[in-house]
């Protein structure tokens, strides 16, 4: 397991922040107990913070198949009319990612990025039905060939604040490479052809890299 690079400030400020925190608790706070509940608090923050940036080691589930590209639980699977992009019906699976769960995500299968979006928006919890059209998203149309294609989309949380992702039109990428990460408790919608075929159900958990959760008809 390793650290994800876009970690490495946050975890610096948030460490930082905790000195400054128990320099001013030990100075002016003379009960032991409070400081060592503080101490605790603190502690626990810090590994939190760690913890979310974790970068797991995996083996990829390479094969002619739609991958997850993210760890969670799949929340929704129904056909919808997908208006951003495709402007037809489409078939949308969601995976919900806990503030537990490992917040990278990476490409579903082989193929070619035909448009990626950044949208500003709100907050939503993303339980929330409306959260994938009104929440902080990006949407990214990945092609393996025509009739084929995917449009994931990362959307923000209650606590996330920033999405990256490092998808550009033209990009050539592969199944298993990294596309970017939210931060803080979010989920990504894949927007797949109404033949497709889902290897999924509500309420199962899955894994990045490891889990099926589809294949192209």
């Amino acid at each position: 397991m390793r650290l994800h690079r876009e970690g490495t400030k946050i975890i610096l400020f948030t460490f930082m922040l905790m000195v400054v925190l128990w320099l001013l608790i030990t100075r002016y706070v003379d009960v032991p107990l409070i400081r060592y509940v503080f101490l605790t608090g603190m502690i626990i923050i810090l590994l939190w913070v760690t913890f979310f940036f974790r970068i797991p080691k995996r083996k990829i589930n390479y094969g002619n198949h739609i991958l997850s590209s993210a760890d969670g639980k799949v929340v929704a699977i129904e056909e919808v009319k997908e208006e951003e992009y495709f402007n037809e019906p489409r078939l949308m699976i969601s995976v919900f990612m806990s503030p537990w769960n490992v917040h990278v995500n990476w490409y579903p299968f082989e193929g070619e990025i035909k448009y990626s979006k950044y949208h500003p928006g709100r907050y939503f919890i993303a339980h929330h039905p409306k959260s994938s059209e009104l929440n902080e998203c990006t949407s990214v149309v990945l092609e393996k060939k025509p009739g084929q294609d995917v449009l994931i989309r990362q959307v923000a949380g209650i606590m996330a604040r920033r999405i990256i992702c490092y998808a550009k039109p033209g990009d050539k990428v592969k199944q298993g490479e990294e596309m970017g990460m939210i931060r803080f408790g979010s989920r990504v919608d894949f927007f797949l052809p109404v033949g497709a075929k889902v290897h999924v159900k509500i309420g199962q958990t899955v894994k990045a890299l490891t889990s099926v959760i589809a294949a192209f008809e």
